[in-house]
């Protein structure tokens, strides 16, 4: 299995636009990639513009057909001036 974890910090005034976005593309991710097998969108109610993210995949491949849906590429392109910082980790799941 192939995790991928993101850690976003949304522009404060753009938190409110960012999340219905970010639920959009968690939600299709789920439910028309087969090689998704979970897509957790993280808040900390104590800082609201904090969005972590925890992917599993069934591998790097079924990651990167993810990355090449149309949904993530709209995700991607709607969000980026939304966004302040980002840090992906791509990490494998040991047994």
């Amino acid at each position: 299995m192939y995790v991928v974890t993101v850690e976003f910090e949304i522009r404060d005034t753009d938190v409110s636009a960012f999340m219905p976005l970010m639920r959009e593309n968690a939600r299709l991710s789920r439910t028309t990639e087969p090689g998704c097998r979970q897509f957790d969108v993280c808040t900390d109610p104590k800082r609201p513009a904090f969005v972590f993210l925890y992917e599993l995949y069934d591998d790097r491949a079924a990651f990167e057909a993810h990355m090449a849906t149309p949904h993530f590429k709209s995700f991607d392109a709607a969000t980026a001036a939304l966004i302040a910082s980002k840090q992906v980790r791509l990490l494998n799941l040991e047994s």
